[in-house]
């Protein structure tokens, strides 16, 4: 997993909608990355929901978001017509920027061993390092914790 003051990993991903997103050309807007393991489960809607409805704050403070899983773009659109969630949605359908954060992990649940991501999101500063990093989300709260830390960059 990535630390404070590392330099965020470069990337290039298809978007929800179309087009890609590279992280490096976004400068010098600070950056949000809210890594989630799947389209329409219950806790990630919750979460892609609570980043909507912030969306315009975390506009106000200059910051830009973004949700990733390693859902396809066709389940993107999908999940964000269906919740009509704001936050653009990237597509790491191979899992190279999962593993570049340190989210793809071994994971277990009723006794039975998986790899998946976990719940992670990062604060990019300006200049392209991790500003701040949280690691096991719960989600009540998140976006709210999260806006509360770009504000104050």
């Amino acid at each position: 997993m990535l630390a404070v003051s590392d330099q965020a990993p470069d990337f290039t991903l298809p978007r929800d909608g179309g087009g890609t997103v590279t992280l490096s050309a976004l400068r010098p807007a600070p950056v949000v990355l809210f890594f989630y393991p799947r389209d329409d489960t219950s806790g990630c809607t919750t979460e892609n929901k609570a980043f909507s409805d912030l969306l315009d704050n975390f506009g106000k403070a200059g910051v830009q978001v973004f949700g990733i899983s390693k859902d396809d773009i066709a389940s993107h659109d999908k999940f964000r017509d269906k919740h009509a969630l704001r936050a653009p949605l990237l597509s790491d359908a191979e899992g190279t920027v999962c593993e570049d954060y340190g989210v793809w992990k071994e994971k277990s649940m009723y006794g039975k061993k998986f790899f998946g991501i976990e719940r992670s999101t990062f604060l990019i500063d300006g200049s392209g390092k991790i500003a701040k990093v949280w690691s096991k989300v719960k989600v009540p709260g998140h976006a709210e914790d999260v806006l509360a830390a770009a504000q104050a960059l």
